[in-house]
């Protein structure tokens, strides 16, 4: 049980930084979407496990050989138009529209796209860990529950932690928000890379 512990803290930490990103970079984020936010990072956190136990060995070739290229790509496309967006200039507020209030439109877990989409991209390791766990003869179900929970509750503290950051920031917060996606995509393109 211990040992599944340190492996959703671990699969958890991508979905954390998010967490921490989105709080420091999006002023006023409000406490619905951090919840759903971090209902969906757990989710997929959740599934993936799931899904990659019952494709067990029959595929473990062909997503080890690609997985880690996803995931970069789409935290760097999305870190990059957020360290775009955090350069451009300001935009006006629209009349009756929302306020921009950081994170652009690229990383803003706001809105539902970018939100699967890096739900999604953190959760590429735990389908990996899910096809492991079937080849070691290891149950999924509990585990996959246990790592999906986790998730929830790191994200849930990553959004508390970030908003505070966020007050000190300002403008450079959606710049560090980019700059974390980047460095996230960049740590699982050579982890895989190395290993």
């Amino acid at each position: 049980m211990f040992s599944i512990v340190l492996i959703a803290l671990s699969l958890s930490m991508d979905a954390f930084a998010i967490s921490l990103s989105a709080g420091v970079s999006i002023k006023g984020l409000r406490r619905f979407y951090m919840v759903r936010a971090a209902f969906l990072f757990g989710l997929f956190q959740f599934v993936m496990p799931i899904l990659g136990w019952y494709l067990g060995k029959t595929v473990r070739v062909y997503i080890e050989t690609y997985d880690h290229w996803i995931a970069f790509g789409l935290l760097a496309v999305i870190g990059g138009k957020m360290l775009k967006e955090g350069f451009a200039p300001p935009k006006k507020i629209r009349e009756g529209g929302d306020p921009p209030g950081g994170a652009g439109q690229a990383g803003d877990i706001r809105r539902i796209g970018p939100l699967l989409t890096l739900a999604l991209a953190t959760s590429i390791d735990a389908l990996a860990v899910g096809i492991s766990f079937n080849i070691l003869g290891h149950g999924i179900w509990s585990s996959a529950a246990l790592i999906g929970g986790i998730t929830f509750l790191v994200c849930l503290i990553g959004f508390g932690f970030g908003r505070r950051i966020g007050r000190f920031l300002g403008k450079w917060a959606e710049r560090v928000g980019g700059f974390v996606l980047i460095t996230i995509g960049v740590k699982i393109l050579l982890e895989h890379l190395a290993g």
